[in-house]
């Protein structure tokens, strides 16, 4: 235990008693302050109904398959339904495209409606065979191995990213303080709150709402001499983010470290 003692000068030649000695092992922790941790996920996050559709699509084609055997004697169980291949390839296409391709506010809207109307449109006038009739050998079949090996290997890249990969940076975010935290390397760079100002950017309806349950990408920007943004994508549950990003922002780090002592 480190004691300090703490005097004050001379007065007039006199001795002047030590004040108390302050014990600095009472002081409290800088870790022991409330903290919220962001962690800015990767698009791989939002590709989850890929893998889904698969376990769906193997599921299907395993109860209601039919089993062929193959010249070299290997038996391999096949839907006989040809939309179900089309369907998941249309799912992965749609994904992939959407989650990469950033469509905002109302044009992500209005592209996801028109997609609906036209194949609700195109479905009702009976046209979907015909427009199928124009591409020959358009007849899509996927066994239950594919589905169940292809959703699984998806599956486990997913998990991989949300679990470890994500977590390896993430920002940091006390009482007059935000910081970015790197797990490799044990780089950080700190930055003051005072002034702060975040915009809460979820207005791509299909990524963010849809897949993104909730999601949105997070612009941070600080003030003073050294000005900076701060971009940090795909949070998930955003609302509940901002919020608790308010409340800490709010709070003076003299008024947290006396809780502390208190406690």
């Amino acid at each position: 235990m480190a004691n300090v003692a703490l005097e004050s000068p001379d007065d007039g030649g006199q001795s002047v008693q030590p004040r108390q000695e302050l014990d600095t092992s009472q002081l409290p922790d800088p870790e022991a302050l409330p903290e919220l941790r962001i962690y800015s996920r990767s698009t791989i996050f939002y590709w989850w109904p890929i893998w889904l559709a698969g376990y769906i699509a193997a599921a299907i084609t395993y109860l209601g398959g039919e089993t062929f055997a193959l010249s070299n004697g290997t038996e391999i169980i096949i839907h006989p339904n040809t939309g179900l291949g089309l369907t998941f390839i249309v799912i992965l296409t749609l994904v992939m495209m959407l989650t990469n391709v950033k469509l905002r506010g109302i044009y992500s809207v209005v592209f996801i409606l028109s997609c609906a109307f036209l194949t609700v449109v195109l479905g009702w006038l009976g046209w979907w065979d015909q427009i199928f009739a124009l591409i020959p050998q358009l007849a899509v079949f996927m066994n239950f191995g594919f589905y169940f090996l292809f959703s699984t290997l998806l599956l486990a890249i997913w998990l991989a990213r949300f679990l470890v990969f994500d977590k390896l940076v993430f920002w940091s975010v006390r009482p007059g303080q935000l910081t970015e935290e790197r797990v490799i390397g044990g780089g950080e760079q700190s930055y003051d709150t005072r002034g702060m100002l975040f915009e809460q950017r979820s207005d791509d309806f299909f990524r963010h709402t849809i897949l993104g349950l909730g999601s949105a990408d997070l612009l941070l920007m600080t003030t003073g001499a050294r000005s900076e943004k701060i971009d940090i994508p795909n949070v998930l549950f955003a609302d509940r983010k901002i919020r608790e990003m308010q409340r800490l922002i709010a709070i003076k780090p003299d008024d947290a470290l006396a809780h502390t002592i208190d406690r």
